[in-house]
């Protein structure tokens, strides 16, 4: 049984991480502080004996004894993120410090959560590791594209400096339940506006493209980065190829929750990327990873989840689960 942190571990990802870990027969800390993650998320976890919350702010340090840190902790979404952007950049900076100088001392195993927002609005596509990016250090989304961008310094000085043991993976866009209904992202903006039977509210005229990963698979490509033993440190990208224009996406989504809803445009937000996909060809190579869940079933599962967050009768079809 290994002793494994999970900072954001209430949040939308963190709490699947969670879920998983203890199924996998580990103890898990879940480190939180409520920001953008909520208890409802981790409620069936707290039955466990070997799942321990703790309240807590990483921008300051943390003393537990443990084997391995996932470092989550960082709101993810652009309302979230942007309401307190100096607070951010802190999660990032301060938080990695913190969760480096923990692993330093307790000599632990780190993975960093980072993102596909290091790399801005790409120039070129689709995203490989070794691209530098195209990120506005100054823009509104800065605080959190500049600070993750940050966090991947720290974490490279540490383990050179420091010799510490490192992962760092990029995640893409991702999705499922446990998403926070109003976090402003594209699949759960579509998806409570459809069952809302309110105007689908894309931004632009729908052509830019995004790709979409189902949580489930993006855990399995977390928990086998941090277990490879071949000294593999990243960075890595995590995410799904399969390509979706967002127009495309709101069609989809409106035919299966069989919405009344209508498409409405409204101007692109500054510094939006134009088109962000994985190249996931390091992942199949190091991890043997890649996504399963289809886009169609991943949707459903998803979309039940928020019927039941609104308290909508679920009329969601089960043979579509099984196609």
């Amino acid at each position: 049984m290994k002793r494994i942190l999970v900072t954001g571990g209430a949040g939308f990802i963190g709490s699947h991480l969670c879920k998983k870990l203890l199924e996998m027969g580990n103890e898990v800390i879940c480190v939180d502080n409520f920001y953008s993650g909520s208890k409802d998320n981790i409620v069936e976890l707290m039955k466990n004996p070997y799942f321990e919350l703790i309240r807590h702010d990483i921008t300051f340090p943390l003393y537990v004894e443990v084997d391995e840190i996932y470092n989550l902790a960082c709101p993810a979404s652009p309302i979230h993120y942007q309401r307190d952007p100096v607070q951010t950049t802190k999660v990032s900076v301060h938080g990695s410090i913190n969760m480096l100088g923990l692993a330093k001392r307790t000599k632990a195993k780190i993975l960093q959560a980072s993102t596909s927002e290091v790399y801005g609005d790409p120039e070129i596509h689709p995203q490989k590791e070794d691209y530098r990016g195209n990120v506005n250090p100054i823009g509104p989304r800065a605080c959190y594209d500049e600070g993750k961008r940050c966090a991947e310094t720290l974490f490279f000085d540490y383990h050179r400096q420091h010799n510490l043991n490192i992962r760092v993976v990029r995640i893409f866009n991702t999705y499922g339940p446990n998403m926070h209904p109003n976090d402003g992202r594209v699949i759960s903006n579509f998806i409570m506006q459809a069952l809302k039977n309110k105007p689908i509210t894309i931004y632009g005229d729908g052509s830019q493209t995004r790709s979409f990963c189902y949580v489930d698979d993006l855990v399995e490509g977390l928990i086998k980065m941090m277990d490879n033993d071949e000294g593999f440190t990243g960075p890595i990208n995590l995410g799904n190829p399969d390509e979706r224009k967002i127009i495309d996406i709101a069609k989809i989504i409106l035919k299966l929750t069989n919405s009344k809803s209508k498409i409405v445009f409204k101007s692109l937000p500054k510094d939006d990327p134009k088109r962000r996909c994985p190249d996931i060809s390091l992942a199949i190579e190091k991890l043997h990873w890649r996504p399963r869940t289809s886009s169609e079933n991943g949707l459903i599962k998803t979309i039940e989840y928020f019927k039941e967050k609104l308290n909508l009768d679920n009329d969601i079809s089960i043979k579509a689960l099984k196609k």
